[in-house]
């Protein structure tokens, strides 16, 4: 008996077997629905800007944008008042007739259209404050006040503002390799975000008649000009976030003297705005590395907060290569810092909090940013900028270069809950973590807000758990993106949707894609391949502009794992995960056919059907098979594999082959319509567990069913498909065999 005779024969007898059938036509549209066709009729044509590796293109440009700002804040008003110099460089291969520039604060226009896009209904309980405010009060003036556009020789420019979006008229286009400087001047109110709602504004304590200054959004801002669309001119209707320029920032804001201010880019002047004792503090916590030292302390900020100073006092921050600018101000602020080594180079973990947020705040949010930045800087690339601030301010989540500020604070006596810490912690985390995306890896988030957001929640859960494996992530595990998956289809919109369009947005933007890289790191690429190509992303779009299409092509091209049914499926379309064992057959070794097999063919090679001897393996009748059918795979026991075996193996060879004793064929079915790999774990008899994992393209034949063997020692008791549940499985009442019965709620 041949060698080759036995190998070919009995894999075949279990999965090739050949009878006289009739071929089934071809399926209506499978090639037009096949989920493993590449991604040529979604993704861009690569070219000289963006190559089809991902990586950007020998002709790759990216605008610039240089600011010079004078701003001062009347704290008694709550007015902001400015005037800027943008300097602005062509750098693209295109002349420009004129200049689009951002002006988000009239999204809180009386006239603006922001509302009238919303669909309302009648709330037929309101509380009374809530019920003044909708119905009775005025509109209160609110959005950009322009005064003036002029030019750098003090000429008036022409501009049209549509409402968030002005438009520079040059008089004479800006050729390539060209700059341009214009002077803005400004003023607006700003809102009380607590009761008018919006990304930055002030917090009033009414206790002490205090304000907490977040300002963002606060200065006229260049819109992006790329080789994708042109100028992302698109209005600003709330929810889509903000796509801008890189560039050097030099900003000086005056506001009451007793106020202490936080801001992105360094503080160049700290010896005139802070006493000779907190300097000494500041270079202290310079060189502390294990834990803050409070620089503004308590007892400081208490006393200023009831001072109310009608003097005045200059902060001036310088920030290089940053696409934009954040401000935080108040005279309540504690102020406390850490250093953090990151890459050779230390960087500066900072606070700001008044006292409501203590103890939490002092024990807990510098040294939660220090840990951001160890944690993201460790997946993507070291942090490059000198700072990172969180900032206490209530009702809050937001980012900007160097500064955000977040929610969380313990109740009136000082306590907090565990669930207040960990929000607290986990906003942190979120918000700091924006300074890598987008504020370096600088995605467009007017249009895809997944691409900072749900990069960034991704990010955000393994810093979590890095902090703690037992920390309640929200957003990340495959199980906690199931309800919404499972959900309705008419609320649900794929990832790939621009930010105004989509229902849920949390699920959609943060979750699902988040979760979507969980699965690919831990479940389809390993985290060595997943790490690795992730990190190439983000090293070759930081400081640049990327698009989904680089993301994609890039995760594919540093680890040589074909994703395009992955992004199809879980990108793209609203498809959800569903696996299951539809079948399981048990089978027992014979040298005797039964009926059935009689007539089976069986190939040998490429050329004609083997004619034995055989091997049969006999379907049992019964799920258990009787004691006195089973017959072990063993050179004694089955009679006709003796002298293949004693001609083909040494002494030692033999003593090492196996004898499997039970033979299972276990049909996998697919009702769901992502495609996943399938994660199986087998429980014997004995107890021991044994657990498989099967690529994603064993679907790609036949995206209904599968089918696998298994030869093994000791019978199955159990077969369990995404034990842990690592792929967002939808229905997990067909994961098991034999079927596990669900508890009903009575139960």
């Amino acid at each position: 008996m041949k060698k080759l005779s036995l190998l070919l024969i009995f894999p075949a007898l279990l999965m090739a077997q050949e009878k006289n059938t009739t071929v089934a036509p071809k399926q209506q549209g499978k090639y037009d629905t096949n989920k493993f066709s590449q991604m040529y009729d979604l993704l861009a044509t690569p070219n000289m800007f963006r190559t089809a590796s991902g990586a950007p293109g020998p002709a790759y440009y990216q605008q610039q944008a240089d600011y010079k700002i004078d701003i001062e804040l009347d704290d008694k008003n709550s007015k902001l008042s400015g005037s800027e110099v943008i300097t602005y460089s062509n750098n693209s291969p295109d002349t420009l007739e004129y200049l689009w520039i951002q002006l988000d604060q009239n999204q809180a226009k009386a006239n603006t259209q922001a509302p009238l896009a919303e669909s309302e209904k009648i709330n037929q309980v309101l509380p009374l404050d809530g019920f003044s405010s909708k119905y009775l009060k005025k509109d209160l003036e609110r959005g950009f006040n322009i005064e003036q556009v002029k030019d750098a020789k003090g000429s008036p420019m022409s501009y049209t503002i549509n409402e968030t979006m002005m438009r520079i008229n040059l008089a004479t286009p800006l050729k390539p390799g060209e700059k341009i400087s214009l002077a803005i001047k400004w003023w607006y109110n700003i809102n009380n975000y607590r009761k008018e709602g919006g990304r930055s504004g002030y917090e009033l304590f009414e206790k002490d008649g205090n304000k907490l200054y977040v300002i963002a959004q606060f200065y006229p801002r260049m819109a992006v000009y790329n080789d994708v669309e042109g100028w992302q001119n698109m209005q600003f209707w709330g929810s889509g976030e903000f796509a801008l320029p890189f560039g050097n920032f030099d900003v000086n804001i005056t506001v009451p003297a007793d106020h202490v201010i936080d801001a992105t880019g360094e503080l160049t002047n700290r010896s005139e705005v802070f006493t000779a004792e907190q300097v000494k503090r500041y270079e202290q916590a310079q060189k502390s590395f294990d834990k803050p030292v409070v620089i503004v302390t308590q007892a400081e900020a208490e006393a200023a907060e009831k001072g109310f100073s009608e003097k005045k006092k200059t902060w001036k921050f310088s920030a290089k290569n940053v696409r934009d600018f954040g401000i935080a101000s108040s005279r309540k602020f504690i102020y406390d810092a850490m250093a953090v080594k990151l890459g050779g180079k230390i960087v500066m973990a900072e606070s700001v909090y008044p006292k409501e947020a203590n103890p939490l705040w002092g024990e807990t949010s510098t040294m939660t940013v220090a840990h951001t930045l160890k944690s993201y800087s460790s997946h993507t690339f070291d942090y490059p900028y000198p700072k990172a601030v969180s900032v206490s301010a209530e009702d809050q989540g937001m980012e900007y270069p160097m500064i955000c500020w977040n929610f969380g604070r313990p109740d009136e006596n000082g306590v907090t809950s565990k669930e207040v810490k960990n929000g607290m912690i986990g906003v942190v985390i979120h918000e700091v973590g924006h300074t890598f995306f987008p504020m370096i890896v600088n995605s467009d988030e007017r249009q895809w807000t997944w691409m900072d957001e749900g990069l960034n929640s991704f990010l955000e859960y393994l810093a979590e758990q890095e902090l703690d494996p037992n920390f309640p992530s929200r957003r990340g595990p495959a199980k906690n993106i199931v309800p919404y998956m499972s959900g309705d289809q008419k609320f649900l919109e794929p990832i790939m949707s621009n930010s105004e369009t989509i229902a849920q947005f949390g699920n959609n933007a943060y979750g699902k894609p988040a979760t979507g890289l969980n699965i690919l790191r831990e479940v389809v690429m390993g985290r060595e391949l997943f790490d690795y190509a992730f990190r190439t992303y983000a090293n070759r779009w930081k400081f640049k502009h990327p698009t989904p299409e680089d993301f994609f092509r890039t995760m594919e091209d540093a680890s040589a794992v074909d994703l395009d049914w992955f992004f199809r499926g879980w990108f793209y379309s609203t498809d959800f995960v569903d696996i299951g064992i539809k079948d399981v057959k048990q089978y027992y070794v014979s040298d005797t056919p039964t009926a059935d097999l009689k007539d089976v063919k069986v190939r040998k090679g490429r050329f004609g059907f083997d004619k034995g001897p055989f091997v049969y393996l006999v379907a049992s009748d019964n799920a258990e098979v009787n004691a006195s059918k089973k017959k072990a795979l063993k050179v004694d026991d089955v009679k006709l594999l003796a002298d293949y075996v004693n001609q083909s193996f040494t002494a030692e060879e033999k003593a090492s082959l196996k004898s499997p004793k039970y033979f299972y064929e276990v049909e996998f079915n697919k009702p769901g319509g992502m495609i996943m790999p399938i994660l199986v774990e087998i429980t014997y008899e004995d107890g021991s567990k044994q657990n498989f994992q099967y690529p994603a393209q064993i679907w790609r034949k036949n995206n209904d069913t599968a089918k696998k063997v298994y030869a093994t020692e000791k019978a199955i008791k159990s077969i369990q498909v995404d034990p842990k549940l690592m792929t967002a499985d939808i229905d997990v009442t067909n994961n098991s065999w034999p079927k596990v019965e669900e508890k009903s709620k009575f139960d």
